[in-house]
């Protein structure tokens, strides 16, 4: 390559700080814009299986003693009957990386260590992307510019930038999430997650470090959804009884908890094109899809990684070769992306009768299940190549302007 790629990256949340930090250490000059005063994250937890623990290993982010490992996920019904009882530990012997939940602020610090704040532009919001023979242009409100040869719209669900290229926006599947983060002492096993299914909707209870659990109730939702003036009865009176953890969740939370639920469920149904000419999509602002499997920040990592593989093959920079580069990313990403949102689709409200055959099936095979899947939809081969080259976890480059 003749010369340092710029590259302009709109959002400084997982996605965005993820793949610039692989890109910075590729060697190109990279800024990252973000709308918000700060790059503080709030929110609950997130879940990152083993193959995004191998990216966030390869972008040399230390997430020792981050959240909670867990060892074992049990899926019951809503009347206590176990459906599976899935061994991650033997997921993480197979895949070659730990499973964990960890609070997303805590994630987002872990990225940030050793990242060069003066890459990192807040107070951004973008108006207009202009693309030019020259490369790209970047309009923000305030009336600045900035000028790259790409740019990457990492900007979430209501992306600017995937309003710009003209890609479809994201559609409501019909359900939503109340959820958060809440201090639960006395958790038996920290390691051991729990999901419970019912009629009604489902709920889940999973340790996030110390005594920090995640919590969710998942409940149907339309958009004349009017919210309740004290929501927490509306969770108490379908989720009560359902399991004894469950409800000790349900006797710790307050409206007050409640006041940022509840989080509809998007889909992106359609994933191409995802961008043109010298610009591209990346995590949520090109799929975003339920949080059924946790598998949204997996998937902006896996972005992350292939993107910067695609961009280490240009040469001379051009648009052509740019544009080109990006169509690869897309295309590679495209089919398991697809997969994994399909699967996180599905509904998963059930009554006893529908769940029973599941009861049926042996947990070993349960847990061959979810490994295979996990591993068909994770560029085990690319992690692999990457691993080889890169050694061990190399510390962030400052990159070059």
């Amino acid at each position: 390559m003749t010369g340092p790629l710029r590259i302009l990256v709109i959002g400084a949340g997982v996605s965005g700080i993820s793949v610039a930090r692989g890109l910075l250490r590729d060697g190109h000059d990279v800024t990252v814009f973000d709308q918000r005063k700060d790059t503080s994250a709030g929110g609950g937890a997130v879940t990152t299986w083993s193959h995004g623990e191998a990216v966030l290993r390869q972008l040399g982010v230390d997430m020792d003693s981050a959240g909670q490992l867990l060892s074992r996920v049990r899926v019951l019904t809503s009347r206590g009957r176990q459906l599976a009882s899935l061994d991650v530990n033997a997921m993480v012997d197979y895949l070659g990386a730990p499973v964990r939940m960890v609070p997303r602020r805590v994630l987002v610090q872990r990225l940030l260590d050793g990242f060069p704040t003066d890459r990192i532009r807040c107070n951004s919001r973008v108006a207009r992307v202009v693309t030019n023979p020259d490369g790209v242009r970047v309009e923000f409100e305030d009336g600045s510019v900035a000028r790259g040869d790409l740019v990457i719209g990492a900007d979430g669900l209501h992306s600017v930038v995937r309003s710009a290229v003209g890609a479809p926006a994201a559609e409501p599947t019909g359900w939503c999430s109340w959820q958060g983060l809440v201090t639960l002492p006395g958790i038996v096993d920290k390691r051991v997650a729990m999901i419970v299914i019912g009629e009604r909707g489902n709920t889940g209870v999973w340790p996030a470090g110390g005594c920090h659990v995640q919590w969710w109730f998942d409940l149907p939702w339309s958009r004349d959804f009017v919210r309740p003036r004290r929501p927490i009865d509306l969770i108490r009176s379908n989720f009560s009884g359902w399991s004894d953890t469950v409800d000790l969740v349900l006797r710790r939370l307050t409206n007050e908890d409640l006041a940022g639920s509840p989080y509809p469920h998007f889909r992106h149904r359609t994933l191409r094109p995802l961008g043109a000419g010298p610009v591209t999509l990346l995590g949520d602002a090109a799929h975003t899809m339920p949080p059924t499997l946790a598998q949204g920040t997996n998937q902006a990592l896996l972005d992350a990684m292939v993107l910067c593989r695609e961009l280490s093959d240009v040469q001379d920079g051009g648009n052509a070769e740019i544009a080109a580069a990006l169509r690869r990313y897309e295309k590679a990403r495209r089919r398991r992306v697809r997969a994994v949102s399909r699967v996180a689709s599905l509904q998963v409200a059930h009554g006893e009768s529908v769940l029973w055959p599941a009861t049926m099936i042996p947990d070993r095979v349960h847990t061959w299940m979810l490994t295979t899947f996990l591993r068909c939809t994770s560029h085990r081969r690319l992690t692999a190549a990457i691993d080889r080259r890169l050694g061990t976890a190399m510390p962030i480059a400052a990159g070059r302007r």
